[in-house]
């Protein structure tokens, strides 16, 4: 279908559906199943370890750089994002991610496993997924946009958690190589399907971004490369204190969401008992509640002070981290934990996307956003590895778990003295 004829099928009517709102299906399918890469390996390290003869430190060491990667990737995403738009990146990334899967599933040697999970499987959904969920909602959206952004950021979670469960019953009932088969056939299905519908501007089909009061005008196409573009956002970001603010809280939700349960809650589950399958599935209830909880954030973005809602989020993180470690170990209460933990497991992402285009403004913000996501994201694959080397080394999960808790919980604290940022809403 040609440009023109979808504009003539998006024009803006009483009766039809805004095209934006099929530009963010698209976008949250692909980002769902490009995250999963993230999380469907860290389910099998058990399985894998058994038949390669690979200690969890050994495997895990990957899945950490993978992490670490996939938030390094975000700053020069944001350049790239800003000069070339989502569905040429996007095209690329579908290509990468495909390639390390292939690796991925018939990897057996080291290399390939550094290479394919730990390289690869970073890289990929590194350089799109965090950045459709700033630069979608920024261009398409100016009503409703803190709960376009809820949908994408839950699709970061969803994708990552939702399919372990899936992933851990497929090794044990074949092996961890058709598990990985999982993530591989949605991926492709996702990407061809984003190259077939997405569009980088309402602009490109005739329309004004939803809820826009007036026609807004299509920035002038950067001519930087996106190097510079992504140096740029970085050199406005550091001058203010909002940007630090932001960086280092997000980084604690990095160590304290995927840095410590992505990787080492189903061996923590295993260390006290509980079966591979039921851990999986908590998993699976985390990412469930997560998308409950990530959407709701969105909604609430749009209503309330982004600042107290990023406290009440780091606040109840580590109380949920400190009660893990101190509590009993029933499957009552592990569910409690998963529930209330997955509420707002990355419920921050909402507030600080928004936090972050109140700041710098629609067009910038997305890439100033890139840099505050490495840290979260560079932060967990440290805090992924420390995790596994501090378990190998002393036999227990809980100096990590209770340092991520009490870190969420001096996040909190420091989101209560922080200053309101000028709005700047304004559509790219």
């Amino acid at each position: 279908m040609s440009d023109t004829s979808t504009a003539e099928a998006a024009a803006p009517a009483s009766t039809r559906i805004h095209y934006a709102w099929t530009m963010l299906g698209v976008a949250f399918l692909y980002s769902v199943f490009a995250t999963s890469s993230l999380g469907v390996p860290a389910v099998l390290i058990l399985p894998m370890s058994r038949e390669l003869g690979w200690s969890i430190g050994e495997l895990a060491a990957p899945q950490g750089l993978r992490l670490a990667i996939f938030g390094l990737c975000a700053p020069l995403a944001g350049g790239l994002m800003l000069r070339y738009g989502p569905r040429r990146l996007t095209a690329i990334s579908g290509v990468l991610l495909l390639i390390g899967l292939a690796i991925s599933i018939t990897m057996t040697t080291k290399w390939q496993l550094w290479l394919g999970m730990g390289v690869l499987l970073g890289v990929a959904p590194g350089i799109t997924a965090m950045q459709l969920t700033a630069v979608v909602p920024a261009r398409w959206f100016v009503a409703h946009r803190g709960l376009a952004v809820g949908v994408l950021g839950s699709a970061v979670a969803t994708g990552t958690l939702t399919f372990m469960p899936l992933a851990a019953w497929v090794s044990e009932i074949a092996n961890w190589r058709v598990a990985l088969l999982i993530p591989t056939i949605g991926v492709l299905v996702a990407w061809l399907l984003f190259l077939w519908l997405a569009r980088d501007r309402p602009q490109d089909i005739g329309l004004d971004p939803l809820g826009a009061k007036e026609p807004v005008p299509v920035p002038a196409a950067p001519t930087a490369n996106f190097v510079q573009l992504s140096f740029a956002a970085l050199a406005a970001g550091v001058k203010t204190r909002m940007f630090w603010l932001l960086a280092f809280t997000f980084g604690v939700c990095g160590l304290s969401s995927f840095g410590i349960t992505q990787a080492h809650l189903v061996p923590f589950c295993g260390d006290i008992g509980v079966p591979l399958g039921v851990s999986a599935w908590l998993l699976a209830v985390i990412a469930v509640f997560d998308m409950i909880g990530t959407i709701g954030s969105g909604w609430l973005c749009d209503r309330y002070d982004n600042r107290w809602l990023l406290a009440m989020y780091y606040g109840l993180r580590g109380v949920a981290l400190v009660w893990l470690v101190f509590g009993d170990v029933s499957t009552l209460a592990l569910v409690t934990f998963a529930v209330i933990y997955g509420l707002d497991f990355i419920a921050t992402v909402p507030p600080t996307v928004r936090l972050s285009v109140q700041t710098f403004g629609p067009d910038v913000g997305p890439a100033v956003f890139a840099w505050i996501f490495a840290s979260h994201h560079v932060s967990a694959g440290l805090m992924a590895i420390a995790t596994g080397v501090s378990r190998d080394l002393i036999g227990s999960y809980v100096p990590a778990f209770l340092f991520a808790g009490v870190s969420c919980i001096v996040a909190a604290a420091l989101f209560v003295g922080a200053k309101k940022p000028p709005v700047r809403l304004a559509a790219a």
